[in-house]
């Protein structure tokens, strides 16, 4: 995990020092009086006119003790405070919330997307399965921002059933515990949908394809002549096989989820990773970038841990034998 971690960490420093411009363009442009040398003073103080590998080493020495610099932007705040803000409640975190609708995102896609592709290749060429293929089609086709606006407009805007924006109502403070835990939840349900949509439709595909093959097992014509029911054959032996690309393909798909979360939490409206990483990104903020990619990359790393133990506990021949 540390090689690859490092790998991604050298790849991404490059890139956006590759990127046209530099911070302090954006500090200087819109001021004609300044001189040459205070954009040299100001390219001094960030420690631009260094080259991109002393940058890099500067950079990755505090990465070590996992101090993430200080912001570019007028206010200088540590990136670490942008991200995790201590005067904030838990939930009202930057990383908290990005974590949130992602964890809420993948429980969505794998409690649809699962049944459905078991039904699929149980029930093949059925009728739903034909509306399940239309329907991965719909997910693969629609834009996320499109998916957005459409729904905004729709429930938001002429029926007026669910909030567009934020995560909280003008009124949240005054509202009981049990209201505000609504009020949140109102809020999460468009974007966890538009996040969770495009993924439903493919695992679903994944899972009908996985499970019809390993319904032309030889295992699975055994169980079944020695006389399991068709549900203790389906669900006890062959879901368990299916499931492990199933796995391998959720795991590989977070990083996915979690470079989403730019666009609809700039769309939303919502105060979390995506919209901060969209903010620094415009304002070539280097040291929040960086941030922001050094904590996706060392949660995509771990979801890929976690994916070598559920492998596991799908199926037992990968478990160590200790005897």
């Amino acid at each position: 995990m540390i090689p690859v971690l490092l790998g991604v960490t050298i790849i991404s420093f490059s890139i956006i020092h590759l990127a046209p411009g530099k911070p302090t363009d954006i500090m200087t442009e819109l001021n004609p009086k300044i001189t040459p040398e205070a954009r040299q003073r100001l390219e001094k103080y960030y420690g631009l006119d260094k080259p991109i590998l002393v940058q890099y080493g500067i950079w990755l020495k505090r990465i070590v003790r996992l101090d993430f610099g200080n912001s570019f932007s007028t206010d200088s705040r540590p990136v670490i405070d942008k991200i995790w803000d201590k005067n904030l409640p838990l939930l009202d975190r930057k990383l908290s919330i990005t974590l949130l609708i992602n964890i809420l995102s993948i429980s969505l896609i794998l409690l649809f997307a699962i049944p459905i592709g078991v039904y699929s290749s149980t029930h093949p060429y059925s009728f739903f399965d034909r509306v399940s293929t239309v329907f991965v089609f719909l997910g693969f086709a629609t834009p996320a921002f499109w998916l957005a606006l459409l729904l905004m407009m729709l429930f938001g805007v002429k029926l007026g059933w669910l909030p567009i924006s934020g995560l909280k109502s003008l009124n949240y403070s005054s509202l009981s515990a049990m209201m505000q835990v609504f009020d949140k939840a109102q809020h999460l349900i468009l974007p966890v949908f538009v996040s969770a949509f495009g993924g439903i439709a493919g695992m679903s595909r994944y899972m009908r394809s996985s499970m019809l093959e390993a319904l032309r097992n030889d295992y699975i014509i055994t169980a079944r002549a020695k006389g399991l029911s068709e549900t203790a054959v389906v669900y006890k032996h062959a879901l368990r096989n299916a499931l492990l690309p199933i796995i391998t393909i959720l795991c590989l798909s977070i990083p996915g989820l979690i470079g989403g979360s730019v666009i609809f939490e700039t769309i939303f409206g919502i105060p979390g990773m995506g919209q901060l990483s969209f903010q620094a990104i415009m304002t070539r903020d280097y040291p929040v970038i960086m941030g922001l990619l050094f904590i996706t990359a060392v949660l995509t790393l771990i979801a890929n841990l976690l994916a070598d133990v559920c492998y596991a506990f799908a199926d037992p021949r990968i478990r160590v034998n200790k005897g």
